[in-house]
């Protein structure tokens, strides 16, 4: 079995010479990472400690691209229905301690931990989805996003995928969030630990992020900060045809880890008119 290192190498040499792909050594390498992506022995993005960042590996996003390029559609069946795809499904559910519930799809070269529960929903290839987490119905998880542990992603949650530009960072939901009913969630997104989002929220990496918690206004991109309570909201915004209100997202509350153990997630959002 070749090393990470190998395997990187022959993946960046591929991506710079894509001639090399009719070469079985080439092949085989792209084919062994979308394998160990599926296994979890590797993760397009790695949460850095030292600089509470996140890493995005771009030689597997590489290998994730190049993958379509070597595969051919070939005809798959699931009972009566019919689809004709270059990548299979997930196999050996049983084997990975993870629930499926049909029509759910999570395709070959996502990874799915022990304890997660996939409703009718879709998880794409590179796709990371950790341990106990709920991938509720009609929910998305799309190419590269980093789902973390016990989170709930409600239904019609849509988690954009980011396969290019290479060098982008993927949609990352931290561990125990709540993402309420038809988020949408896009553009390499950060959502910190714990964090509970209204229903019906959009966030890109242009949407201002307003914490309204305190004496003066704190505005972040991209990011929401861990324990936030986030709700849809919007702000006036100038233009030549006249003032319009656009939509923003405002921190309303913080949720420490004793406050929330005690406290429901419903409770969480009493007093704004929304729901999960």
């Amino acid at each position: 079995m070749k090393t990470h290192t190998e395997l990187e190498k022959l993946i960046n040499e591929a991506w710079m010479d894509q001639v090399l792909l009719t070469n079985s050594d080439y092949r085989g390498a792209i084919e062994a990472t979308i394998e160990q992506l599926d296994q979890g022995l590797v993760r397009v993005s790695t949460y850095q400690s030292e600089t509470d960042q996140w890493l995005t590996h771009e030689w597997i996003k590489k290998a994730v691209l190049l993958y379509f390029k070597i595969s051919d559609n070939i005809a798959l069946s699931a009972g009566p229905m019919n689809f004709r795809d270059k990548i299979p499904v997930k196999s050996n559910l049983a084997g990975a301690g993870v629930r499926v519930v049909p029509p759910g799809v999570a395709r070959f070269g996502s990874f799915l931990a022990p304890g997660v529960v996939l409703m009718p929903g879709y998880i794409n290839i590179g796709a990371w989805v950790d341990e106990g987490t709920m991938v509720d119905t009609w929910a998305t998880v799309g190419s590269c996003a980093q789902i973390g542990k016990r989170v709930h992603l409600s239904g019609g949650v849509g988690i954009g995928g980011v396969l290019e530009p290479i060098q982008a960072q993927p949609v990352v939901v931290e561990d125990d969030c709540f993402i309420g009913s038809r988020c949408i969630l896009v553009e390499g997104v950060r959502i910190g630990k714990g964090s509970v989002l209204g229903a019906g929220l959009t966030i890109t990496q242009t949407t201002p992020i307003i914490d309204v918690t305190g004496t003066s206004e704190v505005i972040h991109k991209g990011y929401v900060p861990p324990g936030s309570v986030v709700i849809p909201g919007s702000q006036p915004k100038t233009f030549p045809s006249g003032t319009y209100f656009v939509p923003c997202a405002l921190i309303v509350k913080k949720v420490d880890a004793q406050t929330r153990s005690k406290t429901s997630l419903n409770d969480l959002l009493r007093d704004f008119p929304l729901s999960l």
